[in-house]
């Protein structure tokens, strides 16, 4: 029975250091130019279909197989597995709420047994990507598909919280009545129910067993 679901973000949260499109940009070639558009969405100054629509122009004729391989690599904070494997043993999904796009979010579903939910889709055909944005997602859509999951597994949204960082999670957090910015920025934190700085991702299991202990 599934007592719980924990929203997960993925950049900036799960991957560290950078993000998993700052990741790929630097297998692509584009590293600083994307980093730069990432900040600026930080900054509120660009949306998240526009840094989506320049990180997607670099994914062309790059095969859907070559990206799967790269993000075997993509780095991690320590302790994610053991996080996981708390939310298993306490009937807890463990879902992946991000903008990350949709290859990063099922590459770390199928290393660590997260949920997939959502994310921006570059665009391909016959295995090779064309450059385009083929879904956009921004951080109303997380926050949407996030609730609209929640009621389709019949999970009460007081039974949901999330854990994340930035700009992108402050509509789930607004949505959920606990939520905890992890390294955050000063608006997640403002936005989020706690915060907490960790170089391991165990060291929010304190902050989840009181969490439950609360839906008990």
């Amino acid at each position: 029975m599934t007592v719980g679901i924990v929203f997960f973000d993925v950049d900036g949260t799960i991957v560290t250091p950078g993000s998993s499109s700052s990741f790929l940009a630097a297998r692509f070639g584009h590293q600083d130019a994307l980093d730069d558009a990432e900040a600026s969405y930080a900054d509120g100054a660009l949306t998240n279909q526009q840094v989506s629509e320049i990180d997607a122009l670099a994914w062309r004729g790059t095969t859907t197989a070559a990206i799967d391989r790269w993000l075997d690599d993509l780095p991690v904070l320590p302790g994610t597995e053991t996080v996981v494997e708390w939310c298993r043993a306490h009937g807890v999904e463990p879902v992946l709420a991000s903008l990350a796009w949709q290859p990063v979010t099922r590459s770390l579903a199928r290393r660590f047994g997260f949920v997939p939910n959502g994310g921006p889709r570059v665009g391909e055909r016959s295995g090779v990507h064309d450059g385009t944005v083929a879904e956009h997602f921004d951080e109303f859509d997380k926050r949407d598909r996030a609730l609209a999951l929640a009621r389709d597994i019949r999970v009460p949204i007081e039974h949901c919280c999330a854990i994340g960082d930035s700009r992108s999670d402050i509509p789930l957090f607004q949505a959920l009545p606990s939520s905890l910015a992890l390294n955050a920025s000063p608006a997640a934190r403002a936005a989020a129910s706690d915060s907490v700085d960790a170089d391991d991702l165990a060291l929010v299991i304190p902050w989840l067993e009181h969490w439950i202990q609360e839906l008990i």
